[in-house]
């Protein structure tokens, strides 16, 4: 990769970063927000469906507008709005604002995950493009720790109920921060040939690939990479649905929508597990609650990480079709194990390490296959000139699938308790193994971008 590519990796992957540090934050903030603003059970409800809502309208326009405008353009634009959608739900005085707020970081936090992917991987090395798109997702999760870190130490200054004012200006400040630092990021290479700025994509190279290795290495042949529609064809999403691209679309958007349903339903009960183990040093709402509760979860997101560093190691090595099935199947045995321990006599407080077992099962599965590999699919099946509309549409229908398990997963747990919930999660994981085999196309390892994106599947 180089330093200079490196540093380029890290500049597009702090979207998603930022993704797991509000994500965490929010929920920590939530119960505080509640108490000040005077907000019912059904309108904490909303604000946290607004981000995921917020989230799918960004990927699918993001996708877009990175295909259109450039990858850098987008992710100046993402951060933008990030930072006045932090702003505005940190100073809000009614649920008003803070809807709208949350519905902007979600836009934000949308238009990085396309572009983000898509850029990625067409900087980065061929032998390392693998490593480094599933290390783009895989700081959502350092983000998350990141997030419980600064949450505990914002909640000890002092017993403030306002201080989530502070939690959620936090996600801006780190917004803008990465928005300066990305005025400097070069333009997409790939992106910039596509669009004939062939000398523009020269001076992109030039600052990414070290001046001593450009001069000792012969240039390889050039690969184009056929127009993806004629003036009489579909263009865009359109196009993601044609003969040639129909099988791909399905592969990287169904289980993902599959795995966003699971992945949301099993946050929703976070809270149970920390109560079944006491973490609460407080009653409910107040802020000592609030920093055992902080403290629990970043023990509990410590296995989404090393899932994710698992993944650095098994994805390129065993192939993403191939740990994508493995993690689905290993999430459908870790709710089973949950299942099993509500059911059994004395209820899931009864069995707790069996809980916890099936908890970290889940969270190393995941992470370790589908939240890697969902993400990565997208860039490395489609060219560049439909890369982040792809991945666009691909992370628009996942959010739509953590908006219905935000919705519809408590209607379950009211009408048949917790174990028709774990029971309904350990079938939508199943079903996204038996999708991805049925979809599966061979990615071809080690194929140059285009000729990965363009070669019948």
């Amino acid at each position: 990769m180089g330093s200079a590519r490196l540093r380029f990796w890290f500049l597009a992957a702090g979207g998603t970063l930022i993704d797991g540090f509000s994500i965490f934050t929010l929920g920590v903030a939530l119960p505080l927000m509640a108490l000040e603003l005077g907000f019912s059970a059904f309108v904490t409800g909303l604000v946290g469906s607004a981000l995921v809502l917020g989230a799918a309208i960004g990927a699918l326009v993001g996708g877009e507008a990175a295909d259109r405008f450039g990858r850098k353009a987008a992710f100046l634009a993402d951060m933008a709005i990030l930072v006045s959608g932090a702003v505005l739900s940190a100073a809000a005085r009614d649920v008003t604002l803070v809807l709208l707020g949350q519905f902007l970081v979600g836009i934000g936090i949308g238009i990085d995950f396309p572009t983000s992917g898509s850029y990625v991987s067409e900087i980065a090395p061929r032998r390392a493009r693998s490593r480094m798109v599933v290390a783009t997702i895989a700081l959502q999760s350092l983000g998350m720790l990141l997030g419980a870190a600064v949450s505990v130490l914002l909640l000890r200054r002092g017993d403030d109920p306002s201080v989530w004012r502070i939690i959620l200006a936090a996600t801006g400040a780190l917004a803008l921060l990465f928005l300066v630092l990305r005025l400097g990021m070069p333009e997409s290479p790939r992106w910039l040939i596509e669009h004939g700025a062939d000398a523009a994509a020269e001076g992109a190279v030039a600052r990414m690939v070290p001046t001593s290795f450009v001069a000792t290495t012969q240039p390889a042949p050039p690969v184009v990479a056929p127009p993806i529609a004629a003036p009489n064809e579909p263009a865009g999403v359109a196009a993601l649905f044609t003969r040639e691209y129909r099988l791909r679309t399905l592969l990287v958007s169904v289980p993902w929508f599959l795995m966003d349903i699971a992945t949301y339903g099993v946050g929703l009960f976070t809270p149970v597990i920390l109560a079944a183990m006491h973490f609460g040093a407080g009653p409910p709402g107040s802020l000592a609650a609030e920093v055992a509760d902080a403290r629990g979860s970043g023990m509990i997101d410590l296995f989404l990480l090393i899932g994710f560093l698992l993944s650095l190691w098994a994805v390129p090595r065993f192939g993403r079709i191939h740990m994508q099935v493995v993690g689905f199947v290993g999430m459908t045995l870790g709710m089973l194990g949950l299942l099993y321990a509500s059911l059994a006599d004395g209820g899931p407080a009864a069995h707790l390490p069996l809980v916890f077992a099936g908890f970290i099962l889940f969270n190393l599965a995941m992470n370790a296959g589908p939240n890697a590999t969902t993400f990565t699919l997208g860039p490395e099946l489609f060219p560049t000139a439909l890369r982040a509309v792809a991945s666009g549409f691909a992370a628009a229908t996942a959010k739509l699938g953590a908006t219905l398990g935000t919705f519809v997963l408590p209607l379950v747990k009211a009408e048949f308790g917790v174990a028709g919930v774990v029971g309904l999660l350990a079938g939508v994981a199943a079903l996204g193994a038996v999708v991805t085999f049925a979809f599966a196309t061979e990615v071809h390892e080690g194929k140059r971008l285009e000729e990965a994106g363009t070669r019948p599947m």
